[in-house]
């Protein structure tokens, strides 16, 4: 089953052209091979209104099963990325980045630092990533086959019988 998917970049310097956004172009890289049409990418500051109003998009006018964001998920006072999906979101999902945070930590203890969350809105699952290239792709590839388990259930596709061998 192909899932449509977007990719949020949450960057003050890549959205000013002060640095080339490397992490969402490899993130829609990645997803492609595993099978998702990446429909829509965007590149925002760090500002929850604007990150707010791409997730509405994306669940709401745009419908796409998955929406990743890439970015703004650290300490620093700009990092809005979790409140901003907090916002939007009608369920939370605390298992994938409780995943992404073990995983990390397998390989820096700084993985415990991420702040990022995932959740639901309607049918479409978002999820928040750190904003280094190496470290979003290590987040996305520790969870990704969870993830498309969960897509299946979420857009009505898939077995509720989560213990069944795939």
């Amino acid at each position: 089953m192909m899932f449509t998917a977007a990719v949020i970049t949450v960057s003050d310097r890549c959205s000013r052209g002060q640095q080339t956004d490397t992490s969402g172009p490899n993130l829609s890289a990645l997803l492609r091979e595993y099978g998702f049409d990446v429909t829509y990418t965007a590149l925002v500051g760090d500002e929850q209104a604007q990150i707010e109003a791409e997730l509405r998009k994306c669940a709401d006018e745009l419908e796409l099963a998955l929406v990743l964001t890439t970015g703004g998920t650290g300490f620093a006072p700009r990092d809005v990325t979790p409140e901003a999906t907090v916002a939007v979101m009608e369920r939370p999902t605390p298992g994938i980045p409780e995943a992404m945070r073990a995983a990390s930590m397998a390989i820096t203890p700084k993985g415990c630092l991420s702040r990022a969350v995932a959740g639901i809105r309607g049918r479409t699952l978002m999820v928040n990533l750190p904003g280094s290239k190496k470290a979003a792709q290590e987040n996305l590839l520790a969870v990704i086959e969870p993830l498309q388990h969960g897509l299946e259930l979420l857009r009505g596709e898939g077995s509720v019988d989560c213990a069944a061998e795939r």
